[in-house]
């Protein structure tokens, strides 16, 4: 079973891929204040619908850069019918290789929400997103962090993950100072936003599933999809959180 295939299922009906609501997401937005002569870009940027919101409403220019070719394929097909064609610079390909091309202080929002894996980690990420954004410019990340220390059950239930891989949420605002950024704001997801993105996500497989019983990943999928709703239940909405950056460089 094709790992980006069963995300994009998942996410059929999500509007964005991050357990933060959409009231506090376009909040952040509007703090950066945005104009039509502004250019953004969005690493790990998924089916795009931020950057096609952006430039809906400010008339930004903007380029997405994204892996998976069926998140692009969809991005592009949502664009076509909602803003102009050369509003947007698709980019399928590796984020690393592809920011390497990107010049530096070019752009006045640069923006990376649950993918800073794709540029190492959070510091990794700050670090390349400070070369890209022009200085004044602003800086728009969404990682996740432990709220409690994480069982030995609970990262084995992750597939082995390391508590290494995440700090604090006090440490994720400090990622950002240690390097000379601003901290303008933060949200994270509460109670609610999580169970509402874990459900919605569970609830998209299990209909796909029941919606396709042919599929032959049909199986790997519940079985997948079953396992990680007992691991949120059990352990990570205790444990795991997600909040969303807005730095100034």
């Amino acid at each position: 079973m094709d790992r980006n295939r069963f995300s994009a299922i998942a996410h059929r009906h999500h509007a964005f891929s991050n357990p933060i609501n959409e009231t506090k997401l376009m909040k952040m937005i509007e703090l950066v204040s945005l104009k039509p002569s502004h250019h953004v870009i969005d690493v790990g940027a998924g089916k795009c619908e931020l950057l096609i919101r952006l430039v809906e409403k400010y008339s930004i220019s903007a380029k997405a850069i994204e892996l998976y070719v069926g998140a692009i394929t969809e991005a592009k097909s949502q664009a076509k019918q909602r803003v102009s064609a050369e509003s947007i610079d698709f980019i399928c390909a590796d984020a690393k290789e592809a920011v390497l091309q990107c010049p530096h202080e070019e752009y006045d929002l640069g923006i990376c929400i649950g993918s800073t894996h794709a540029l190492g980690g959070l510091k990794s990420t700050l670090d390349m997103m400070q070369r890209l954004v022009k200085k004044g410019g602003y800086i728009f990340v969404g990682e996740g962090y432990w709220k409690q220390k994480p069982s030995s059950e609970y990262l084995a239930a992750l597939g082995g993950a390391d508590e290494s891989e995440l700090t604090s949420h006090a440490k994720n605002v400090m990622l950002g100072e240690e390097i000379g950024l601003i901290p303008q704001w933060s949200y994270v997801a509460n109670e609610d936003d999580w169970d509402e993105y874990e459900w919605l996500y569970s609830l998209s497989v299990e209909n796909y599933c029941h919606e396709n019983p042919k599929d032959p990943d049909v199986e790997s999928m519940l079985e997948r999809i079953r396992l990680w709703r007992q691991t949120y239940l059990k352990w990570g909405r205790d444990t795991l959180g997600f909040g969303l950056y807005l730095f100034r460089k």
